[in-house]
């Protein structure tokens, strides 16, 4: 059968202080005001959005979510449709080839012949309709490739410098479908440029579809430690059993992307790497920039969310999170300013990518007090 796992174990520092350690960027409400008004009164997570856009798919009893354990009695109130045993909890973060070896050797546990899509937690993708023919598009390749690694990539719209790209190579058997020729890392401007124009390439979206036999044999090639850890995960009686071995064990894997782990390596074997058109909107929800497109944004182009007066200003992000508490700016230009009740932080826009060093001055000064 078909399942998916969102991926949810994320903190967001790049959205600190508005994202904190026990309260992660996919669990805030950031998407999407419902009465247009900029108060954030209607709005709803990254997490709830995912979990919906997945059942345009799938029934949500085959629909997971890994995240960090500390993290759980949050996600199961954010997804009261959630399965309470379709929550797969990683004791510490070992990286995303780990977290998606746990997902999968817990689904093939319960579905041995799973076909499994891995997604994000922290996108906002639009419109919904393209997501799902997407996915359809990823399981149908594995209907004629049951060995295959499907990766999503999106229809690039600007030659983008902070995402990683696909190399599309000969279109498969699979309508919307082509081989997976390289994988690129993050490029510089004239490079993106050129990808752009080629027509070759697509962003690396970050999302998977295989079958849960298939990734975990990869694993077994690629990251073999890995492999024999999650075994030993699995082989343990499901309750409090394997949560002792997953507490043991867990800890211990290698960190590694599934991309270096998995992926990459596969893409030299001709026919294995597949990749899917994803012609979408597609917002990777990673810093206050990005979330500003999520936000009530005025003729002068300041985004903002909460009560705020802003006076000759323009191309700012304004946020507070306390209904009680105006934020007012008066001749500020392209800054980010935002209000919590502990933190108040203030930066250019063109610093926001500084806002995870910022955090790690503040733990330096103040421990973990405002992380």
């Amino acid at each position: 059968m078909q399942h998916a796992v969102i991926m949810a174990g994320g903190s967001g520092t790049r959205l600190w202080p508005l994202s904190r350690s026990a309260r992660p960027k996919q669990l805030l409400d950031v998407v999407a005001d419902g009465d247009g008004d900029g108060d954030g009164d209607g709005a709803h997570s990254l997490l709830a959005e995912a979990f919906t856009r997945l059942q345009a798919v799938l029934p949500a009893d085959r629909i997971w979510v890994c995240t960090a354990a500390r993290y759980a009695a949050a996600v199961q109130a954010a997804l009261p449709a959630l399965r309470p045993d379709r929550l797969v909890l990683e004791p510490v973060a070992r990286d995303t080839a780990n977290a998606v070896g746990l997902a999968a050797a817990l689904v093939a546990d319960v579905d041995p012949d799973a076909e499994l899509a891995v997604v994000s937690a922290d996108h906002v993708i639009r419109p919904v309709e393209r997501f799902a023919a997407a996915l359809r598009t990823a399981y149908d390749v594995l209907a004629v490739r049951p060995t295959a690694l499907v990766t999503l990539g999106v229809t690039p719209t600007s030659p983008a410098t902070g995402f990683g790209y696909v190399q599309k190579g000969a279109p498969t058997e699979v309508t919307g479908a082509a081989e997976a020729a390289s994988f690129r890392e993050k490029p510089d401007r004239p490079t993106a440029e050129a990808y752009l124009a080629s027509g070759e390439y697509l962003w690396n979206s970050g999302m998977f579809v295989w079958r849960a036999s298939t990734v975990l044999a990869a694993l077994a090639e690629h990251l073999p430690e890995s492999a024999a850890g999650l075994d030993r995960i699995v082989a343990a009686p499901a309750g409090p059993a394997r949560e002792a071995v997953l507490a043991e064990v867990f800890p211990t894997l290698p960190k590694i992307s599934v991309d270096y782990a998995v992926l990459e390596p596969a893409a030299a074997e001709p026919g294995r790497v597949v990749v899917v058109d994803l012609d979408v909107d597609w917002l990777d929800v990673g810093s206050w920039p990005a979330l500003a497109h999520t936000l009530t944004t005025d003729g002068a182009g300041n985004a903002t969310r909460g009560l705020t007066v802003l006076l000759d200003s323009a191309g700012n992000v304004v946020l507070s999170d306390d209904p009680e508490h105006l934020v007012a700016l008066v001749g500020v230009r392209d800054s980010v300013v935002v209000h919590t009740a502990d933190v108040t932080m203030v930066c250019p826009v063109t610093d926001a990518e500084r806002v995870k060093q910022l955090l790690a001055a503040v733990e330096e000064r103040s421990g973990t007090r405002y992380s």
